[in-house]
């Protein structure tokens, strides 16, 4: 029979042998700034919540099919996002915004892949927006590449070039 200091023991030898899970991150939605949106776009890539990650793009334009964007993501456990200045200019009714980024995507294993890059922005004006369903701030296009390294220094200087 185990003496209780043994039991203990085990215990606790069984409680280091499981592995460490990263606590799921709090959901975020919130499309009120092009940073809030790809914030919120990939809360929901680290959440595998990929229904509302693929929402961020309006009417799947600018974004692949909807399995391919899965199977894109579907290795990916957490994103760091750091962003650079957005630039911002109405056009018909509409105004846009450019977005440098810079990405430090962590996968299953726990590698770290850094991207940097921009994403373009679209609010049609509310106030012409007269019947539903009402269009928020969503991501036009995005555009990505493999970086060194990731934070606001490896963001782009600017979308213009």
């Amino acid at each position: 029979m185990p003496t209780p200091t043994r039991f203990v023991m085990l215990a606790v030898i069984a409680a280091l042998a499981v592995p460490a899970t990263a606590a799921q991150p709090q959901y975020l939605d919130d499309r009120s700034t092009p940073e809030a949106v790809i914030a919120s776009f990939y809360n929901a890539i680290g959440r595998q919540e990929y229904a509302r990650a693929w929402s961020y793009y309006a009417d799947g334009q600018g974004v692949p099919a909807f399995d391919a964007f899965v199977k894109g993501y579907s290795g990916t456990t957490s994103v760091k996002v750091s962003f650079g200045q957005s630039a911002q200019e109405g056009a018909a009714g509409s105004t846009y915004w450019t977005l440098p980024v810079s990405l430090d995507a962590i996968d299953t294993k726990g590698k770290h892949t850094y991207f940097s890059g921009c994403y373009t922005l679209r609010l049609a004006n509310p106030a012409i927006q007269a019947a539903p369903p009402f269009q928020p701030l969503h991501i036009v296009e995005g555009h990505l590449k493999k970086a060194t390294g990731a934070g606001k220094g490896f963001a782009p200087a600017n979308c213009n070039t």
